[in-house]
């Protein structure tokens, strides 16, 4: 049999139990609304039960250090909903083991040690693509965090200059922004709600996120709220020391792009030059000398 039906046929019989669940009946939305409200309150020990259910064969292919590290990198990608925890730890296994599954069709097909170096690849990377992901979803998010950073606190300045206090100016900087920090700075108002100290909902957020700027406002905060220095005065501070940082930023980018540039230019470029200008010379001499 060609290797091309027998792997169109493995990704049709793989393709055919995603396709029963989609056409499964599900509940109305009114009923998944009826259900949530009858959980509220329950919510942290249902959802933690079932989480560990899901997990619970994923968890054993994976490491320990493995799943705190996922955590993180959930926690730095503000843990999106689709990615799970749980999913991503039953992720890992299952697309290591489709992987391997093809691998084994692929040295069946071709023999060899660089077939059998191919396929180890290929089943570690299929391991590691949720964390890759996950990763990369990470990077992003900080990265519109540091942007974000400067405007939004320029606009809790202009709030607590008016007369708002530090907690409702965070509250009206978070509902007029649309960006990853707007929804972090909700969630710090979110644990102040639910009972947790000014410190400790500031720490969270610091150790949601990897950005230099932030972390350094967050301890600025800390300590004037330790000991009771202005707030307005600490904002003032931290707007324009984060206007500065993020032009020395661009300024620093625009330096780089000569170097950037330098690599594509001279592998590239350059020869396709070298050729269309020397290139009928060399052909001329070449034809004199015959």
């Amino acid at each position: 049999m060609p290797l091309s039906v027998v792997i169109a046929s493995c990704l049709v019989a793989a393709a055919v139990p995603f396709l029963l669940w989609s056409l499964l009946p599900s509940h109305g939305r009114s009923d998944r609304d009826v259900r949530a409200n009858l959980r509220r309150g329950l919510n942290d020990s249902l959802d933690g039960a079932v989480a560990r259910q899901q997990s619970n064969f994923g968890a054993r292919l994976v490491l320990p250090a493995n799943r705190i590290k996922l955590d993180k990198l959930l926690a730095l990608a503000g843990r999106p909903p689709q990615w799970p925890l749980s999913r991503v730890l039953l992720a890992k296994p299952l697309l290591a083991v489709v992987a391997a599954v093809v691998g084994s069709l692929l040295l069946s097909a071709a023999t060899g040690t660089a077939m059998l170096v191919m396929v180890l690849f290929l089943v570690a990377l299929a391991y590691f693509i949720p964390d890759l992901l996950i990763y990369s979803r990470g990077m992003e998010r900080q990265t519109a965090i540091a942007l974000e950073l400067p405007d939004t606190l320029d606009q809790m300045l202009i709030a607590v200059e008016a007369g708002l206090g530090f907690e409702a100016a965070m509250a009206r900087a978070g509902k007029g922004g649309k960006g990853p920090l707007a929804g972090e700075l909700i969630r710090t108002l979110q644990d102040m709600r639910v009972g947790m100290s000014r410190r400790e909902a500031y720490q969270s957020l610091s150790e949601r996120s990897t950005v230099p700027e932030l972390r350094a406002f967050i301890r600025a905060v800390v300590q004037a709220d330790t000991y009771g220095i202005s707030i307005s005065t600490v904002l003032r501070t931290q707007a324009k020391e984060m206007r500065l940082k993020r032009r020395q930023r661009a300024e620093e980018k625009a330096m780089q792009i000569p170097v950037k540039v330098l690599f594509p230019l001279m592998l590239f470029i350059l020869p396709v030059l070298f050729i269309a200008v020397l290139g009928p010379t060399v052909i001329t001499m070449m034809a004199s000398f015959q």
